[in-house]
């Protein structure tokens, strides 16, 4: 069973996750940084994937046909796009300027078309009340025809709540699906901060601590939630995928603190949202 040290990977000792660690069977995330004219390949037969890119811009060639994305300098003066890719298809990635992406992958089965997903395509949604708003850009979400992947943007305004009421996909029922999810975290300043909860009686895991610009969280069970620091708008991107085939991100809010919600009705979303359009 994995423990503190085990799901929370600080910046700069860690290169990559995969299935086959402890209680970990689905996702993949890595960070990939390339200079200007470099290209990598992706691909494989039982994993599908998306390519988020986090800063610059690139093409991808695939299956014949060149697809360009990206364009932002940072995850704060945009929203993303998006390149996903099936699961026994391969592509190239090449880097037009210096690159920074995200590769988000799901263990599955093959199927499905390669797929450009533009942030303009996309909707804008901003959720909770008061300083537990924040903004979601769903990449890839339940509608996606993909196969178990699931890909979202959030930012939350500095002093913000985030994920809150804590939320938990750890179960099958009748309202919660199993997910394996992971949270790659960005500060909009470099001394930037965040705190993280997460927590399981089930699982004997209590993890309260300070996130920082680069951090990965891998949450295979348990409640979760964030707050970002005061002053410091925070970024973060989560991958999710389970071993389920309906596409669903359903999950059970801790009963003890769902009643928050009966305050909201009178709370307006924080002005400050949306942080990026």
């Amino acid at each position: 069973m994995p423990g503190e040290a085990d799901l929370l990977h600080r910046s700069g000792t860690w290169s990559g996750v995969a299935p086959g660690l402890p209680r970990w069977d689905h996702v993949s995330f890595e960070v990939r940084r390339t200079e200007a004219g470099g290209s990598f390949a992706i691909g494989g037969e039982t994993t599908e994937w998306a390519v988020v890119p986090l800063a610059g811009s690139g093409r991808t060639d695939c299956r014949g046909e060149s697809r360009s994305f990206g364009g932002r300098a940072s995850v704060f003066d945009a929203r993303g796009d998006c390149f996903y890719l099936p699961a026994g298809c391969r592509a190239t990635v090449h880097a037009d300027t210096a690159l920074e992406v995200a590769l988000c992958g799901a263990v599955a089965e093959g199927g499905g078309e390669p797929q450009l997903v533009r942030a303009a395509n996309r909707d804008v949604e901003l959720r909770g009340a008061g300083n537990a708003s924040r903004q979601i850009h769903a990449l890839i979400g339940p509608s996606f025809p993909a196969r178990r992947l699931h890909v979202i943007e959030v930012w939350t305004p500095g002093g913000n709540w985030s994920s809150y009421p804590p939320h938990k996909h750890d179960e099958e029922g009748a309202d919660e699906t199993v997910l394996d999810e992971t949270y790659y975290f960005r500060t909009r300043r470099p001394e930037g901060f965040a705190l993280q909860r997460l927590y399981s009686e089930q699982h004997g895991i209590e993890l309260t601590a300070v996130v920082r610009d680069g951090d990965l969280l891998r949450i295979p069970f348990g409640f979760h939630t964030t707050c970002a620091g005061h002053g410091y708008d925070l970024y973060y991107l989560n991958v999710l995928a389970g071993p389920q085939r309906e596409r669903t991100l359903d999950a059970r809010e801790d009963p003890r603190f769902t009643g928050i919600r009966d305050g909201w009705a009178d709370m307006a979303i924080d002005p400050r949202l949306p942080l990026v359009t």
